[in-house]
């Protein structure tokens, strides 16, 4: 079943340059796919769009047929997503638990003991230990903050996850820990994701499926493992300049 219809999106800067070119793209529920490209080309853009922050010039965007543009619906649209965002947005002047409670605060009717014990179960769910839970974000490492913000991120329990640059600012190794604790995470909730990223190594570990966007296009759309074949001139620039040498074949 069909969960996110881009149709034929377009956004335009003021002075009439086009960021987005015609975007057209259906992902899968419980599909995690990626949105691959290089630094300014659109992946923002497109996810603010998805997420209604940037009104769309022409086309739409569809989450189980409610429409981005429908004011009337756009509450229940806009409770369907949770993201996870590249700096992590924690707040610095509450405590990690705090934090977490902050969402679930905003949408749900539940006791603040109830709301605590989610909080506290979903942040040992990503691996954090209770001693960090009342500790503050510039008390803790930056992959200690991004699994804060994933514990933020999903206790709100949402039908879509998405995913801004995840790894950005973190070393290889802390990196692909998060990528790991990412994967787990969509595959115990089955629920659908988007990553917006300009990493291969990020897209080929994480996706069933991936779009490269350039000049607001996008310009392919298939299995990481198939883009090395793919005979477009940027498609293989891409590629080739990611570093990947070899992709398995499973």
């Amino acid at each position: 079943m069909t969960k996110i219809v881009f149709q034929n999106v377009h956004k335009f800067f003021e002075d009439g340059q086009k960021v987005l070119n015609g975007i057209s793209l259906e992902i899968e529920d419980a599909e995690t796919h990626i949105i691959l490209g290089r630094s300014g080309c659109g992946k923002s853009v497109l996810l603010k769009c998805l997420l209604g922050i940037l009104p769309l010039d022409d086309g739409d965007i569809l989450v189980d047929d409610l429409s981005v543009k429908n004011k009337h619906t756009y509450g229940n649209y806009i409770k369907k997503f949770s993201i996870l965002f590249q700096g992590n947005a924690l707040f610095d002047s509450m405590t990690i638990l705090e934090n977490v409670e902050f969402g679930m605060k905003q949408i749900k009717h539940d006791s603040p003991k109830i709301i605590r014990s989610i909080a506290e179960e979903k942040l040992l769910s990503v691996g954090l230990e209770s001693r960090v839970f009342d500790l503050y974000p510039a008390e803790i490492s930056g992959g200690m903050q991004k699994r804060a913000a994933l514990a933020r991120a999903i206790a709100i329990e949402p039908d879509i996850l998405l995913f801004d640059e995840p790894t950005s600012g973190l070393d290889p190794v802390t990196g692909g820990v998060i990528c790991n604790l990412l994967k787990d995470t969509v595959k115990k909730l089955n629920v659908t994701s988007l990553t917006i990223t300009h990493d291969l190594k990020v897209a080929q570990f994480l996706s069933d499926r991936a779009s490269i966007l350039n000049k607001g296009q996008i310009v392919w759309t298939g299995h990481t493992r198939e883009m090395k074949n793919c005979q477009n001139d940027f498609v293989q620039e891409f590629y080739h300049a990611s570093g990947v040498i070899s992709e398995k074949s499973n």
